[in-house]
């Protein structure tokens, strides 16, 4: 009987031990879920003062006073504006210089560069080789 005792006695204090570090555990989690809380809040502060700053500078007359005072901008003359019709022709394209590498080879043929895996047409797939 006394053995019992002492085991129920033992079991108790160790359960009494457990119980203890659990609670102190949760206690730290608890101080540091409140710690995150305050940071979070800071941050979301720090946020609502960015954005706010950014609305300031984003705002169209603020905008428009720094380009009048620092940009020499003038308004758009309609006389500035043409058609299409008075824009000059395009020029042509200038001419590719010949392929000397593949001119000193025997057996080339002068033709345009091959654009893809079909042969040019009027010749076949072992002329090109």
């Amino acid at each position: 009987m006394r053995l019992l005792h002492l085991i129920v006695v033992a079991s108790l204090v160790i359960a009494a031990v457990h119980v203890y570090k659990i609670k102190f555990e949760s206690t730290l989690q608890a101080e540091r879920v409140a710690k995150l809380g305050v940071e979070i809040r800071r941050e979301r502060d720090r946020i609502a003062a960015l954005r706010a700053e950014w609305a300031q500078l984003d705002n169209p007359i603020r905008i428009q006073a720094l380009a009048q005072r620092h940009l020499a901008l003038k308004p758009i003359d309609p006389a500035q504006i043409e058609s299409l019709d008075h824009l000059p022709e395009r020029p042509e394209p200038a001419p590719t210089p010949p392929d000397v590498i593949a001119a000193g080879q025997p057996g080339a043929v002068e033709a345009e560069p091959p654009t893809g895996s079909l042969p040019a047409p009027g010749t076949t797939a072992g002329a090109l080789r």
